[in-house]
């Protein structure tokens, strides 16, 4: 992927949390990064622009973000750090609905106008940036293990073998729903998510994901 404005001495996106102006400065950054991915896609991220979307200095983004591989790594770490302050869910105390429940808010996420587009972008950026892979990988572990708890209550229930590792089992959920965005291009609805959810169940529910 093309870099743009490399500085040598930029800090490791992510790696720093301003506050004060600062942090205002990033937010907005942040937010006309997220703003031209949706809209041009992330070839065509441009760092001049996105200072222009953000009303600040281009040299104040070359000298922080150094790249767009960067600036995509820090949105992302970003999105992590909001996950984190989420809450574990709830259960319902039905793993049938709580394995549904997950996988229709993937769904969801992956076909929203904004959310969907952000996702696709930062995923392909992972794939060449350590940096990118590192900020999604810590993303993904954030969401498993705020919803692992819906299937550990469901193994003291009985539902699920002793043993089960819930955190398979989440990404059983989810895994058939990004391969169908990214690879297939099939269409992602609520029945697509049910049926995830409910092969992710069934293989838990014969031992699949124990140990």
């Amino acid at each position: 992927m093309p870099t743009k404005g490399a500085s040598a001495d930029a800090a490791d996106p992510g790696t720093v949390r301003p506050g004060g102006r600062t942090a205002r400065v990033r937010a907005s950054v942040l937010r006309a990064a997220g703003d031209a991915l949706v809209e041009h896609g992330i070839h065509s991220l441009d760092l001049a622009d996105v200072a222009r979307r953000a009303e600040v200095g281009k040299t104040t983004v070359y000298r922080r973000w150094g790249t767009t591989t960067g600036l995509i790594a820090d949105l992302l770490a970003d999105m992590a750090d909001m996950a984190e302050q989420s809450v574990p869910r709830t259960g319902s105390g039905s793993l049938t609905e709580d394995l549904r429940s997950n996988a229709r808010l993937v769904a969801a996420t992956l076909t929203d106008p904004r959310q969907g587009p952000l996702f696709k972008a930062v995923i392909a950026a992972a794939t060449c940036d350590e940096r990118t892979a590192r900020a999604l990988h810590r993303f993904h572990a954030t969401r498993i293990k705020e919803w692992a708890p819906c299937v550990e209550g469901a193994v003291a229930r009985g539902e699920l073998p002793a043993g089960t590792d819930a955190r398979e089992v989440i990404r059983a959920v989810s895994a058939p729903l990004y391969y169908r965005v990214l690879a297939d291009g099939d269409p992602l609805d609520d029945a697509a998510a049910d049926r995830a959810a409910a092969a992710a169940e069934s293989a838990a529910r014969a031992g699949a994901y124990i140990g």
